[in-house]
């Protein structure tokens, strides 16, 4: 007997995690992570740590970019199922500790994930070109695309590439005719500046740069003036490109030059920027659009970290203003390196003390009131696990070039070439009472893409409109809006072929005047238990009782005609109390219950009273719960 109670209990405890489940698994496929993580974690807390509450629990805080939530329920759902858990869910733990900044776990969970298959297909394909962190944790970064490895790259260090015409500028330590003194730092030769034609995205006929740019200490990194008869270029400090100078402690630091073009196509008439000094480095410069700034980066005493970007004016008789750091936010206490200035003003860089993926990461910085702004992270293909760095785009912003010594790449550093992807979608509308038609201010809306992450998020302004953006996409977004003592309200939007769409949301009232209102509560024939589609509604009732912590209500249950009349009584009685054990178990306290009570058929609404031949929709009607507002 006692075995029989055991097993017994046992199947009625699994009975009701599966019916609470099931209410928590319908607001995760409703997108209401919110409301399915609070639901999930009252499973976890009443004893059910199933894969699957633990891994939807993990899902609610992961789509709803809460990554330290993310990475604590993760690691639980993985310390108890590591061999059964889907390798996804070893990827999203590892992006979760990407996001709290445990990189080493991070790679650790990342490189499982792949070595066990995962359900992607190119996790191990990202794994090994180093872009290990995907738009799975951030949806907006796809901003430029189809990176791909140049031909020309060598097994040694090719990087630094810049456009002027048909013409393709960039560094190499590759081997070439009279070159032998290696550097000691990465055992290859040191760098010079070569040119190839541009055919398509592609680059032939590379040479070593003609002229006196080029001697037998690094040269890298330039900028060429609009006009093509000026470059700036960072070289060793060197007096004429023959004899390194270095500083006390004997370090040769790096300089800016000018070079000038002659008629002959051949690039001369070297000489140092004035803001050169002996004991500290100046170098990668960058132009803006109108050519009248000039941007480099130092290590100059003074600065916010080891090396800072710095700006200096162009004055128009060719001398230099004072150099002016940039400041915060875009310097920091690391490396901020390569700058480079598009058409509209905004800069690219590379840093490793902004937060990123890993190594130096190319970063961006948009110009506000004379000033650069918010610095943000463009995120993969563009950044990798690794070093991502001098980044450039041609003269319209359509595609560019940037260096990587990311995995899967041919040598030390290689050039990539990417284009963009500036394609945009604005989805915008208006929130309103579904019963009033007015605005809702300050509702939330979400916008959703096709693989459940958040894309964006704002709130309603005074006339309950909004505007979300997102990328473009072949298919559909989801928009959500939700609203306190509202139910939330969803509406997909085909984007396909759009720049912009609008998405209309009437949220339905759950209070209306001295009632909280919810859709009917059924019970099963001659029964009161409740079951899953009434848990998800009554989960309303918990929710506006949660957001009005004063408000005290009463239940009433009522039933149709049909029936005894006392067993009716009776019946609707056992239902309200069901009712209110539910609300109970859910957390609302017994004293903000006033009552639950039966009324079985003394209060029809309609005339479907004993004897009276009714539709079932009309029977209906009366088989209801009603929740009263005692207080507020």
């Amino acid at each position: 007997m006692r075995k029989l109670l055991l097993l017994l209990l046992f199947f009625g405890i699994s009975w009701s995690y599966g019916q609470q489940r099931t209410v928590a698994d319908r607001y995760f496929d409703k997108l209401a992570y919110v409301k399915s993580a609070e639901l999930y974690r009252a499973l976890v807390k009443k004893g059910d740590s199933s894969v699957h509450v633990l891994s939807r629990l993990g899902d609610s805080y992961y789509y709803n970019t809460n990554m330290e939530e993310a990475e604590r329920w993760y690691g639980i759902l993985i310390s108890k199922y590591e061999n059964e858990v889907e390798p996804d869910y070893l990827f999203r733990y590892a992006q979760a500790l990407k996001g709290n900044r445990k990189y080493d776990a991070a790679m650790k969970w990342m490189k499982a994930s792949a070595e066990r298959g995962g359900s992607d297909p190119e996790v191990l394909r990202l794994l090994e070109e180093g872009d290990y962190y995907t738009r799975l944790t951030n949806p907006r970064a796809k901003l430029f695309g189809n990176v791909h490895n140049l031909a020309i790259n060598t097994e040694y260090s090719d990087f630094g590439g810049f456009i002027f015409g048909d013409r393709f500028y960039f560094a190499s330590t590759r081997p070439s005719k009279g070159r032998t003194r290696i550097y000691d730092w990465n055992k290859q030769p040191f760098l010079n500046i070569y040119a190839g034609h541009r055919i398509g995205n592609e680059v032939d006929e590379v040479n070593k740069l003609e002229g006196e740019i080029n001697t037998q200490y690094h040269e890298a990194t330039l900028a060429i003036t609009s006009d093509g008869r000026t470059m700036y270029f960072t070289r060793d400090n060197a007096d004429n490109g023959k004899r390194s100078e270095k500083d006390e402690e004997g370090t040769v630091h790096l300089q800016l030059y000018k070079a000038t073009l002659d008629e002959e196509g051949k690039w001369g008439d070297i000489t140092a920027l004035p803001f050169n000094n002996i004991s500290y480095s100046v170098g990668h410069p960058a132009l803006s659009p109108d050519e009248e700034k000039l941007y480099f980066v130092s290590d100059m005493p003074g600065g916010h970290g080891v090396t800072d970007i710095y700006v200096v004016d162009i004055n128009d008789d060719g001398s230099y203003g004072t150099p002016q750091n940039l400041g915060s936010p875009v310097n920091t206490r690391g490396r901020e390196m390569f700058p480079f200035v598009d058409k509209d003003g905004v800069l690219y860089f590379s840093s490793n003390g902004h937060p990123g993926l890993g190594g130096l990461d190319i970063v961006k910085s948009e110009p506000q009131n004379g000033r650069f702004g918010k610095v943000t992270n463009p995120g993969v293909p563009i950044n990798s696990a690794l070093d991502d760095f001098a980044f450039m785009m041609n003269g319209d912003n359509t595609e560019g070039y940037l260096s990587s010594n990311r995995l899967g790449g041919k040598g030390d550093d290689d050039i990539y070439h990417f284009t963009a992807r500036d394609c945009e979608v604005a989805i915008s509308g208006k929130v309103t009472d579904s019963r009033t038609e007015e605005p809702l201010i300050e509702a939330s809306v979400r916008l959703i893409e096709p693989g459940g992450g958040v894309v964006a998020k704002v709130l309603t302004d005074v006339d309950g409109m909004y505007t979300l953006k997102g990328d473009c996409l072949d298919g559909a977004y989801t928009v959500v809006a939700d609203m306190e003592d509202y139910r939330s309200g969803q509406k997909e939007i085909n984007v396909k072929g759009k720049e912009e769409a609008t998405a209309n949301l009437a949220l339905t009232p759950l209070i209306i005047e001295d009632e909280i209102v919810i859709n009917p509560i059924y019970f099963d024939y001659d029964k009161w238990n409740i079951r899953p589609d009434a848990e998800y509604e009554l989960e309303h009732i918990v929710s506006v009782m949660n957001a009005h912590p004063e408000m005290i209500i009463k239940i009433e249950s009522h039933t149709d005609s049909r029936g005894n009349d006392a067993y009716n009584e009776k019946l609707s009685d056992n239902r309200a109390k069901a009712t209110r054990d539910y609300l109970y178990s859910r957390g609302i306290a017994e004293n903000r219950i006033e009552s639950a009570i039966g009324y079985g058929e003394k209060q029809l609404l309609n005339n479907c009273s004993n004897g009276v031949d009714c539709t079932e929709e009309e029977h209906q009607l009366n088989r209801r719960s009603a929740f009263i507002i005692v207080q507020r």
